[in-house]
Parts: structure tokens; C-alpha cells; sequence
């Protein structure tokens, strides 16, 4: 049975982010950096730096939180997996789905790439929904 990487990065994440805390790190896999790529890109996180340790190689993200004090505390992260290795879910360039009115970005594997949901429009483009991000 495969592991479903593109799962484990949102989960390591929206715990990171829900613990407050400041850094994560995850497997470096081109599918990985290309995720890691969008959301720094988008501002979600703050950064991103490569780390190798033995024969493996990891990256450890800086995450961006809302520091205030009083009341609770509110993530700044929100994600969720949509495609998933039981459940396929493709959508043409036509269907892509706008998160929150297109505050929130949708991340899609492409036959060129992966690409956010504006730059598949614009790309003309659809393919696989990975996630929502908002």
C-alpha cells in the first residue's frame, strides 16, 4: 500500500499550525517542493529551506501565525485534501472551484505542472484537484 504524501504535508501542517508551532519539517519530493513552492508563492508561509540528513533529504517550512493575545487563538493555515488515492477528482478548467469568492486557492496536478486554480485558468488547463488552501 502506497503512502499518500500530498495528505501527510497537510497534515503535518494543520497540526504544526493548530500547536502553534513555528516550523515543520516533511519529505522533500518533487511533487513536495512543488506544493511548498505554491504556498510560499501565495504567502501562506513564510519560508523554506532544505535540510539533508544522512542519505535523506527534508524541508523545513517557517510558518506564519496571528500573534494575539487575547481571545483564542485562530489558525492561519485552513487545507483540505480533495483528491485522494480512493477517490480520483478531476475537473476541466471550466469547473474549477473558487474557495471563499478566490481568496483561497485550489491546487491542481496539470499536464503542465502543479498549478493553482487561477493559473490553470488562465493556462486553459485542468486536471487533478489536490486540495483547497484558504
Amino acid at each position: 500500500m502506497g503512502r499518500d504524501t500530498i495528505a501527510d504535508i497537510i497534515t503535518s501542517i494543520r497540526n504544526a499550525d493548530m500547536n502553534r508551532k513555528g516550523t515543520v519539517r516533511i519529505a522533500s519530493t518533487n511533487i513536495n517542493e512543488n506544493i511548498v513552492k505554491i504556498l510560499l508563492r501565495e504567502g501562506f508561509i513564510q519560508n523554506v529551506r532544505k535540510h539533508r540528513e544522512t542519505k535523506k533529504s527534508f524541508l523545513v517550512l517557517t510558518l506564519q501565525h496571528r500573534r494575539n493575545s487575547k481571545g483564542r487563538y485562530r489558525t492561519v493555515l485552513n487545507l483540505k485534501r480533495v483528491s485522494r488515492p480512493g477517490l480520483r477528482i478531476y475537473s476541466n478548467y471550466q469547473r474549477i472551484p473558487r474557495i471563499l469568492g478566490g481568496i483561497g486557492i485550489v491546487i491542481l496536478s496539470t499536464s503542465q505542472g502543479i498549478m493553482t486554480d487561477r493559473e490553470a485558468r488562465l493556462e486553459r488547463v485542468g486536471g487533478e484537484v489536490l486540495c483547497y488552501i484558504w
